[in-house]
């Protein structure tokens, strides 16, 4: 049996009166102790008996074990008082009268009352036409409903904003009651409705407000052999863009999107040392500055420079029949990347007796406390080595030409390590040497510039730990059940 989404005819000129909120009345006589009369705020719903409270238990395991809770929730039922109710309807196909055809109970949750969870119980009606050659049936909307969910509009409301105080979804379902697929269902439509054109989910929206400084970064996704691209603006934080692929054709894409006009108010993008960023950007936006900042220029330094160079040492002097002192090499990647002060304050720590990690009886892991001897161990190698000690002369001028406002001064400073590097006759701090003056002017930028993509790299870390987290419950929930 079909029924009809077109709305019944209604008698004098269609005019129909809305349903007004009524005052609360309180039944005469009822003096109980602790019972609280408000308005729900739905003035269409007519509650037709007292609330039936149930208490379900939740079984579930964590970490191996067992755990139970009592839910507790309230089932009040009623009925929708539509707007047709006590009027005479007619069919618009045939104008002939409508009646009453049976009724339809539709259960929604609500807004729990404190740690008890609610849920209507709403009857609603079906009209049918008098005319028996006339198929016209009509379920009657409720108008308190949320369109595409079994809630109420105002629990949706709830939901949204707990989500727009970046609640977790999973403590929102847990708050709220409902299943943690609808919670993210809800979710998506919400950033939709703000970020996308009409809400579709298809075509992002311009930013409304225009940025001054842009970040842009790519990070490898969940299966480790694809990757995004994230551009954020480096003031508010707001993600202003994400899409697949780490390509030039990503920041084509974003202006695209947001027109040159709006990137015409953009001063400068801080990104790592990845060419097609600069290029894509210096391409459709020649009147922006490029900054390099420091945690790239310093990562592709203790990566590409000081581990490879630690491990040539480590096998010059196994060849040399010096295992020992290839042995004491071991284990060093820490101490040589780290900056003087760093380990001077770590081996303050180790002697006040401090922890560096609390014991877990759950994983097996014993309490673990700092360690001493790390400057000294520092430099120890820095004497003992020519190269150590080269690595440990361009990170304190690395670090000085970044503290610089003075451009000129910065060039400087740069200069050095370049001619420093080249001066070893190390193909690896060749090998950064080259990269410097590739992206010499960008280095500069930072003097007059000061943005980084810290800010950047800190939400792709977290989103990192995020998943991981959420990877390691799931590989316990499914060893404990096996």
């Amino acid at each position: 049996m079909q029924y009809s989404q077109q709305k019944p005819l209604v008698q004098e000129t269609l005019g129909i009166s809305v349903t007004e909120p009524e005052d609360i009345v309180i039944p005469a006589g009822d003096t109980r102790l602790g019972i609280l009369y408000y308005s729900s705020q739905m003035p269409s719903f007519r509650q037709t008996a007292a609330p039936a409270h149930v208490s379900t238990e939740k079984v579930y395991k964590v970490g191996g074990k067992t755990q139970k809770e009592i839910i507790h929730s309230l089932h009040f039922p009623g009925m929708f008082v539509d707007e047709y109710t006590d009027t005479e309807v007619y069919c618009p196909c045939c104008h002939q009268k409508l009646v009453e055809n049976g009724t339809i109970v539709n259960d929604l949750r609500h807004i729990p009352l404190a740690d008890t969870y609610t849920t209507l119980n709403v009857s609603r009606r079906r009209l049918r036409c008098l005319n028996p050659k006339c198929k016209y049936h009509y379920d009657v909307p409720i108008d308190f409903k949320a369109p595409g969910h079994f809630i109420t509009n105002a629990l949706l409301a709830y939901v949204q904003d707990l989500l727009a105080m970046h609640i977790p979804l999973k403590t929102v379902a847990r708050l709220t009651g409902l299943n943690k697929n609808v919670v993210k269902e809800i979710d998506k439509e919400r950033l939709n409705s703000l970020y996308t054109v009409n809400g579709e989910g298809k075509v992002l929206k311009t930013p409304e407000k225009r940025s001054r400084y842009l970040a842009i970064d790519e990070f490898k996704l969940h299966d480790g052999h694809k990757y995004a691209t994230v551009i954020i603006d480096l003031e508010t934080g707001h993600i202003l863009h994400l899409a697949h692929g780490k390509k030039k054709a990503s920041v084509y894409e974003f202006i695209d999107r947001v027109g040159l006009e709006w990137m015409s108010s953009v001063k400068a993008v801080a990104c790592d040392m990845n060419s097609d960023f600069e290029e894509a950007f210096l391409e459709r936006c020649p009147h922006l500055k490029i900054v390099y900042d420091y945690f790239h220029i310093k990562k592709n330094f203790n990566d590409k420079v000081v581990s490879e160079v630690r491990k040539d040492e480590q096998n010059r002097l196994r060849e040399e029949g010096r295992e020992e002192e290839a042995r004491a090499l071991k284990k060093t990647k820490y101490i040589l990347t780290s900056n003087p002060k760093t380990l001077e304050e770590k081996d303050k720590a180790a002697a006040e007796g401090k922890r560096v990690s609390k014991p877990s009886v759950l994983f097996n892991i014993p309490e673990l406390k700092a360690k001493g001897g790390l400057k000294e161990r520092y430099d120890t190698l820095i004497k003992e080595n020519e190269l150590f000690l080269t690595i440990d002369i361009v990170k304190a001028q690395l670090d000085q030409a970044y503290k610089e406002t003075d451009p000129e001064k910065m060039k400087t400073h740069i200069t050095e390590i370049i001619n420093t590097c080249i001066g070893t006759e190390n193909k690896h701090f060749e090998w950064f040497a080259k990269l410097l003056k590739d992206h010499f002017d960008g280095i500069v930028s930072h003097a007059i510039i000061k943005i980084s993509t810290n800010r950047l790299e800190g939400f792709i870390r977290r989103s990192r730990q995020n998943a991981a987290k959420d990877l390691a419950i799931r590989m316990m929930n499914t060893s404990s059940c096996g």
